[in-house]
């Protein structure tokens, strides 16, 4: 692709959304892991002695291990939810500007 269609594909109007909304979503799971980090983060801070009381009467299992499971299996999640997006709805928006452009270059 040469320089002038990129510039194209980078001024079109649904290209501009999709990056906006791509941003967004960026933002958006970063802040919402960053909120999950933090209180994590306090409560082991102020309240260290929580994470090791057992799950159950004489357990060996402590509420430490599920909530770490946890912020990591969250972590998982929020990422192959924001891949599953990009891969989906973004790279579709964006192949339709790309093709979109590529025809208008090829009419000129």
């Amino acid at each position: 692709m040469d320089q002038q269609t990129a510039q194209r594909v980078l001024t079109h109007p649904k290209f501009q959304e999709m990056a906006r909304k791509k941003s967004v979503l960026g933002w958006s799971f970063s802040a919402l892991m960053l909120f999950v980090y933090v209180v994590f983060i306090l409560f082991i801070g102020f309240s260290p002695e929580s994470f090791g009381v057992p799950v159950s009467p004489g357990s060996v299992t402590t509420w430490g291990i599920y909530v770490g499971l946890f912020v990591i299996l969250f972590a998982f999640a929020i990422t192959g939810i924001y891949v599953h997006k990009a891969i989906g709805d973004i790279d579709k928006t964006t192949h339709e500007v790309v093709t979109v452009v590529q025809g208008e270059v090829n009419r000129n």
